[in-house]
């Protein structure tokens, strides 16, 4: 890790490294350059930037993005306030006044709007333009944009357009490989290594499923979810379908199929 780090890494969330990505996001925080993050769901980007926060001890600010999030949403607006009417910032614009990290989960989702907003703010100018309030708005020193999607995701609507995803250093996540995935799992959920270690290989047989029954494999996340309601006490088997097999499919014939691919795994 990089010496410039304060000795915060005790309160940091639990994170454990894939590659260089701490590093990555380290320079690329020190440098004021914005940082995109590609990866499938639940592969551990937002525990990423909750981690990095901590260590760099900024603040965070975390928009979830969805199809009716605008610029508007991110800035701020004028609101009705007993009686007069103020202004409230967006997320956006605290941590652009604060100095802190600004992380946009699945920037993809959000309205064309967006994109505009932050090409400012991803050169050097490191500008936020504020129309409604006449302000042009000078980031503070510690301000970071992060971003973040799933490229499996991608349609011809809702990609990021070549001018801005060329604003951003890009890091590319994965699943992690089983030394990695299972004491993760372990750590998160309390369970012990061996049953973590199972839990592990079946994600990894429901993983290369993907593109033949199922749109997309299973996570980390669901992984450490069924782990968690197995160290609380839930059978084995059910807490896989709860959390491994039902949230990946809706079709019957699927989740058997699936349940036969357990069974061959887990006994």
């Amino acid at each position: 890790m990089d010496g410039r780090f304060p000795t915060q890494g005790a309160q940091a969330p639990y994170y454990l490294a894939q590659g260089d990505e701490c590093q990555v996001f380290a320079a690329a925080y020190h440098a004021n350059l914005p940082l995109l993050l590609k990866g499938p769901t639940g592969c551990g980007k937002t525990r990423f930037v909750a981690h990095m926060a901590a260590r760099l001890n900024r603040p965070l600010y975390t928009v979830a993005c969805h199809d009716d999030l605008s610029a508007a949403d991110l800035i701020g607006r004028y609101l009705l306030k007993g009686g007069e009417t103020v202004w409230m910032d967006g997320p956006l614009t605290r941590a652009v006044r604060e100095g802190a990290i600004c992380y946009l989960d699945e920037v993809v989702e959000a309205r064309k709007d967006v994109a505009v907003v932050l090409h400012p703010l991803t050169d050097d100018r490191r500008m936020l333009p504020i129309d409604r309030t006449g302000e042009e708005l000078q980031a503070a020193p510690g301000f970071m944009l992060v971003a973040s999607y799933n490229p499996g995701y991608q349609n011809i609507l809702k990609t990021l357009k070549p001018s801005t995803r060329q604003r951003f250093l890009s890091v590319e996540f994965t699943f992690p490989k089983p030394a990695q995935e299972i004491p993760v799992v372990a750590q998160e959920s309390g369970l012990g290594p061996e049953q973590a270690a199972l839990l592990v290989r079946l994600g990894g047989k429901l993983r290369a499923l993907k593109g033949q029954d199922l749109e997309e494999g299973v996570s980390t996340r669901l992984v450490v979810y069924a782990a968690t309601l197995i160290a609380n006490g839930m059978d084995f088997h059910r807490a896989i379908r709860a959390a491994m097999i039902e949230p990946l499919t809706d079709d019957p014939e699927i989740r058997k199929g699936l349940m036969d691919v357990v069974v061959a795994v887990t006994g």
